[in-house]
């Protein structure tokens, strides 16, 4: 299974997931991209399922003098989440990260200000709370942000993409309520090959796709 661009991924993965909703199984849904890539896909599932759509800022924690190496992930308010094996290997600590996660939480603050205008996050408390993405390698952004919704108690955390590598998906389902997920490819190397477009999306395009969407 190949997809066009993220436009058409999101509406194959949004009519899997309108079965569910006309099913019952998705009351109050909230659905929230991982941006950028994310936004474009969870647009059409915000569409289809009537639900509103925002952002959840996550930044990557990389190694310090190798930021292109991440050891773990943020969201939102949440503590970053470690690789616990690439931080042995590095002979790394948590005290180690410190400067490099002081840096990447002022940069998603910076982003959650850029993308939000002002608006304040949603309340994500006894919600059905949607997670999408564009796609799932090792999961480790997915999973920061998984943590950090799921101590606000949403009514059911779930996990939306419409491609996955195997291991990232196994690794991440005990961390929601349901993974939803359009194509698990064991020949899975990187979620850009699984798309004929697959650009960089500009801040000015999640700006204006968040704007289509507020009431």
């Amino acid at each position: 299974m190949r997809f066009r661009d993220r436009r058409q991924a999101g509406r194959e993965l949004a009519a899997r997931l309108k079965e569910r909703q006309d099913a019952g199984a998705l009351p109050d849904p909230l659905v929230l991209a991982l941006p950028r890539g994310g936004v474009a896909v969870a647009a059409e599932v915000a569409d289809t399922l009537g639900a509103p759509l925002d952002v959840l800022v996550v930044r990557k924690v990389g190694a310090p003098g190798h930021e292109e190496y991440g050891v773990g992930a943020m969201a939102g308010d949440g503590v970053p989440v470690y690789d616990g094996e690439a931080l042995r290997a590095l002979g790394l600590t948590d005290a180690d990260l410190a400067p490099v996660v002081a840096r990447e939480r002022a940069e998603l603050r910076r982003r959650e200000q850029l993308y939000r205008r002002g608006r304040p996050a949603p309340d994500p408390h006894g919600r059905t709370v949607i997670v999408v993405d564009d796609g799932l390698a090792t999961g480790s952004t997915a999973r920061a942000a998984l943590r950090a919704l799921r101590v606000r108690a949403p009514a059911r955390l779930i996990l939306a993409v419409p491609v996955a590598s195997p291991e990232g998906a196994a690794g991440l389902a005990p961390e929601t309520d349901a993974l939803v997920c359009l194509h698990q490819p064991a020949a899975f190397v990187a979620v850009g090959q699984w798309y004929d477009v697959f650009d960089q999306l500009t801040d000015e395009e999640v700006l204006g796709t968040l704007h289509e969407h507020q009431p």
